[in-house]
């Protein structure tokens, strides 16, 4: 997503009442992100009482009959996962063929909007991140899940300083039905492994891959490769070695700088063998590393005034698109259950007459 879905933007309607409700349980209150799968919004759960995020699909998406197929094995496949590092799948259905996928509401905010804020993490901070990752990491794959798009947009932060994995499922559906419309690889260029650009299934070792470029930003506050066009990043991932994060930002030791060395390695079959391998690794020199503040003041330190501009931007898409087609579904839906009750009704008196 191109927002974190952590922090709640301004109501579309103003006020923060429901703007929709899904399935009768879901009451939608407003937008807090968007990207290119659709929008997500915070909303109530009527039925647990509780905050949620329901992330609702563009329609060029929810009309591909390929992809909803895909959409819910994958939503199916995330709702298995349990674990404190990766955002929690409850839900997901349709309303007059609009999808949707309900998850855990997570306040704090993405490390794309810490590295924004700040620039490049202390060696410290940046190894809580990528242990804490390596962790929802290990246990995705354990289920047979990759993510196939790890990238800073979409590893959360608590305000208590937990990290959450996000999108686990979605990725695959997605890029699948892109390569199924276009014949081209899809992802975020910046951050995909060599096998991917080829063109070459995705696995685990993809993402340990991602993840080592995201440690690179980390630890530097930028990215490895940069280009005018994806084609020339793209290149580069196949071309060419990730320097040494201690060559931009000198505090980082040679323990990080072959950490970085080891998951970004083109060959996949040189890479580590596991999520798990590399969490030891990391494990082995990470205590050892000067102290920093936490996480969790890094989050709660961040200014809410950009957060406010941003909603000002984007509150008035959010009207014309998304929230009035479900509305518009809703009243549709409303619609049939009248005809249908005046249906009943007129039987059930045309019945009362004849038995009179």
């Amino acid at each position: 997503m191109s927002k974190s879905m952590t922090q709640p933007m301004a109501s579309a309607n103003g006020q923060g009442q429901t703007l929709v409700t899904l399935d009768g349980r879901y009451h939608v209150l407003e937008r807090i992100a968007a990207g290119g799968m659709g929008e997500v919004f915070r909303a109530h759960d009527a039925v647990l009482a509780r905050e949620v995020a329901v992330k609702v699909l563009h329609r060029s998406l929810s009309s591909d009959q390929g992809f909803v197929e895909r959409f819910r094995r994958e939503a199916r496949a995330a709702a298995t996962l349990n674990h404190p590092n990766i955002v929690a799948v409850y839900d997901w259905g349709a309303v007059d063929g609009i999808y949707y996928m309900v998850m855990e509401y997570v306040r704090g905010r993405s490390v794309r909007e810490l590295l924004n804020a700040g620039g490049r993490l202390a060696p410290a901070q940046a190894a809580d991140i990528l242990r804490q990752t390596l962790a929802a990491l290990e246990h995705a794959h354990a289920k047979g899940i990759v993510h196939r798009d790890l990238k800073p947009e979409n590893i959360l932060i608590t305000t208590d300083g937990v990290v959450k994995l996000t999108d686990l499922g979605l990725a695959r559906a997605f890029a699948d039905a892109k390569n199924t419309r276009a014949g081209a690889v899809t992802g975020t260029v910046q951050y995909l492994a060599p096998e991917q650009i080829r063109g070459e299934p995705a696995d685990p070792r993809s993402d340990l891959y991602s993840l080592g470029i995201v440690a690179y930003e980390l630890l530097t506050g930028e990215l490895p490769y940069t280009g005018e066009t994806p084609m020339a990043i793209a290149y580069k991932h196949l071309s060419d070695r990730v320097p040494k994060p201690s060559r931009s930002a000198p505090e980082v030791g040679t323990d990080l700088d072959g950490f970085v060395a080891s998951a970004t390695d083109p060959s996949r079959e040189l890479r580590p063998e596991s999520a798990a391998a590399m969490r030891v690794d990391l494990a082995s020199f990470a205590g050892s590393l000067p102290r920093a503040r936490s996480l969790g003041a890094l989050v709660s330190d961040l200014p809410e005034v950009e957060q406010t501009v941003a909603a000002a931007g984007t509150a008035a898409a959010t009207v014309t698109e998304t929230i009035p087609r479900l509305q518009r579904a809703q009243r549709r839906r409303w619609r049939r259950w009248a005809a249908a009750l005046v249906v009943v009704a007129l039987v059930a008196g045309a019945a009362y007459g004849a038995w009179a």
